[in-house]
């Protein structure tokens, strides 16, 4: 019984790192297509900043960093620099508006920077770029069971 849940998660452990990873890259590329394009603007992001502004730039970060992650190219340095920009992001902007991340709407941010960070750690999973590029890739099976 053990065995298969072994080999159970074997299997799955790097598809299911792929698919957060793919998700991540498509959630973060909307926020940047907020500040980039001017296109889903909310009450956070009501107008279009300029690009050459620390806002424009971490929109540019967004975009094109998610869709680097979002199709597992560069993966560990592209989720490296995306982790830090949230936290930067998190402290900055959330943080001084009070300690508890549901209160200074911050919870996104921070979650947003733990998710790359693992990212960029775990690597990008079976399903990437990465993988074609280099086959050799080690992949991370990690299970309840630990290791074999």
């Amino acid at each position: 019984m053990v065995k298969e849940y072994r080999e159970f998660f074997e299997r799955w452990t790097p598809r299911m790192l792929s698919i957060l990873r793919v998700i991540a890259g498509f959630l973060i590329m909307q926020h940047g297509a907020q500040k980039v394009f001017g296109v889903l603007l909310n009450e956070m992001v009501p107008i279009r900043p300029p690009l050459n502004s620390a806002l424009g730039m971490a929109g540019m970060l967004e975009f094109f960093g998610g869709m680097l992650v979002l199709v597992g190219l560069f993966t560990r340095p592209m989720a490296f620099l995306l982790s830090g920009e949230m936290a930067v992001a998190y402290f900055l902007v959330h943080a001084p508006r009070g300690f508890w991340p549901m209160a200074n709407h911050g919870e996104l941010a921070a979650l947003y920077s733990f998710v790359f960070l693992f990212l960029s750690v775990a690597g990008a999973g079976s399903w990437s770029l990465d993988r074609l590029w280099n086959p050799d890739t080690t992949i991370p099976t990690m299970h309840p069971f630990g290791p074999l």
